[in-house]
């Protein structure tokens, strides 16, 4: 099976995180969760947004570098709103990545060189009225990424819930995340 990286969001390695990366497991796939924020969680997305300001997105980003330090190259590195951000910059700039999973969020291929890698497939999952998704961006940025890969993919769902996927948030949403988790399970699968 498929050796994975989930890498959090904003509010921090959440019980819904650790079910999504459980779920994984279960599906016979090895999954790495590493925690960017030292243990911490935040009760909402503003205040986990500030910490990551604090300590700098920089800083989060080279978190998740080291996180992957001393495991194979080949991995799928899965970013969830925040933790896209590390899991697009090793999908870009890492030799043997199998491949990358976008949720909640993308940003500009160019903020980590030039081009997408032919060899990586991506997809990225986001809802269709997400106002961070659509207001900050991060719709224009997607569209161009699966644009420039070989092989990408947009997934929009119907909705306007930002962390949709995390079953422990209010945001969440039982059936656009089961059909997320179909669809990234049937991604890990190929």
């Amino acid at each position: 099976m498929t050796e994975v990286v989930p890498f959090h969001h904003a509010q921090g390695l959440t019980p819904g995180v650790v079910a999504f990366a459980d779920a994984l497991r279960r599906a016979g796939h090895t999954v790495h969760t590493p925690d960017l924020f030292d243990g911490r969680t935040f009760a909402t997305l503003e205040e986990g947004a500030g910490h990551a300001e604090e300590i700098g997105f920089a800083e989060v980003v080279e978190r998740g570098v080291r996180a992957v330090e001393g495991l194979p190259r080949a991995l799928v590195y899965v970013g969830l709103s925040l933790g896209v951000l590390p899991a697009q910059r090793l999908a870009q700039t890492r030799d043997g990545v199998l491949g990358a999973l976008l949720c909640h969020a993308c940003v500009p291929v160019a903020e980590f060189g030039s081009g997408w890698p032919d060899e990586v497939p991506v997809q990225v999952h986001a809802m269709d009225a997400d106002p961070f998704f659509v207001g900050d961006g991060d719709l224009d940025a997607a569209r161009a990424l699966v644009g420039d890969a070989e092989y990408g993919e947009l997934f929009l769902y119907p909705g306007d819930q930002h962390l949709f996927a995390d079953s422990s948030l209010a945001s969440y949403d039982a059936d656009a995340a089961a059909l997320l988790s179909r669809r990234v399970l049937a991604f890990l699968g190929t």
